[in-house]
């Protein structure tokens, strides 16, 4: 089994006072154990963005813990992630409350775990509302 993971996943394993810390960890390990872990470069990017972490440190993380970057996002992936954010910002123009506001990034993420994993491991449920086939695990 290919579980994708989300940057939520990572950034909680490495702030020990995260709520999530524990249960990020768990679910990680499980994931490890039932097959491979991938991230799509969107969350190698974001990853690179968490406050005191180098590209080295990052890149020694991701070898530690198992997981690979998957650099080749499929065309089927580019066009359903760019299909359902522009979905997503038609709504979003007509909303009048201010619900939080997703970017691109999500939308491959989501759809990367879609085509080209078996499920996303995430702390956020919002994916399943864009990706109704979704095979989606919720850390909570």
């Amino acid at each position: 089994m290919i579980t994708a993971l989300d940057t939520n996943i990572l950034i909680g394993l490495w702030l020990p006072d995260h709520p999530f810390n524990q249960k990020a960890e768990r679910a990680l390990e499980a994931a490890a154990a039932a097959g491979s872990l991938i991230i799509t470069p969107m969350v190698y990017a974001e990853l690179l963005a968490a406050p005191g972490k180098t590209r080295l440190w990052v890149e020694e993380f991701l070898d530690d813990v198992g997981i690979r970057v998957d650099w080749n996002i499929t065309e089927t992936s580019w066009l359903e992630a760019g299909e359902a954010f522009a979905d997503y910002a038609h709504r979003r123009r007509k909303q009048t409350t201010q619900a939080p506001r997703r970017i691109l990034a999500d939308f491959v993420i989501g759809a990367h775990a879609l085509h080209q994993a078996d499920r996303l491991l995430s702390t956020d449920g919002w994916y399943k509302t864009i990706y109704k086939r979704l095979r989606l695990e919720v850390v909570r």
